[in-house]
């Protein structure tokens, strides 16, 4: 099996913040669920998100779901990710949420990740961390305002609702990960 399927209970992590501090995700105790992204600095079809991400977390952290962001490349083949490079990338952005470093690619290969960005929507339960919804953040990375289905907010007000999610599972649209 390559990675997390809808249903699956997420192992939880701990990854150093751009701020040099460990997160996991059991550090959000109130939380309903999270947004893990995997994303970079260095793609183009990441950073077309990237304005998209801190409006998904706008959003959704009041209302328990905060996005935690982490970059699963390998700086020794993408300099362009290293650790330093995302501190300045998430300053230029005003990113407002954690921005995590998976320094030795040992996270996105459990999710089964394979390009930047790729989404989890997991929800907290008694059981654990259960993943909701897989793939991409909507079906138009170019133009925003052409943008027909907005597959995670979708997702993230289905589970909030207590209703079904019509669409767990999209194709990520992206660039392949540098491991």
């Amino acid at each position: 099996k390559d990675g997390y399927e809808i249903g699956d209970i997420a192992t939880d992590f701990a990854l150093k913040n751009i701020d040099g501090t460990m997160v996991s995700l059991s550090d959000f105790t109130t939380a309903k669920g999270f947004l893990v992204i995997f994303t970079c600095n260095t793609c183009p079809y990441a950073v077309a998100y990237e304005d998209r991400i801190i409006d998904l977390d706008n959003k959704y952290k009041p209302l328990g779901v905060p996005v935690i962001a982490i970059n699963p490349n390998n700086p020794v083949i993408q300099p362009g990710d290293s650790f330093e490079a995302m501190k300045v990338r998430a300053t230029e952005k005003g990113f407002t949420f954690p921005y995590l470093f998976d320094e030795g690619q040992n996270v996105f290969p459990v999710y089964g990740a394979k390009r930047t960005p790729h989404v989890y929507l997991l929800e907290q339960t008694e059981s654990g961390n259960v993943v909701r919804y897989i793939g991409a953040i909507d079906d138009n990375y170019q133009d925003e305002s052409q943008v027909e289905d907005t597959y995670v907010e979708d997702a993230v007000d289905a589970m909030l609702g207590g209703l079904e999610i019509q669409i767990t599972e999209t194709k990520a649209i992206g660039c392949g990960i540098k491991a």
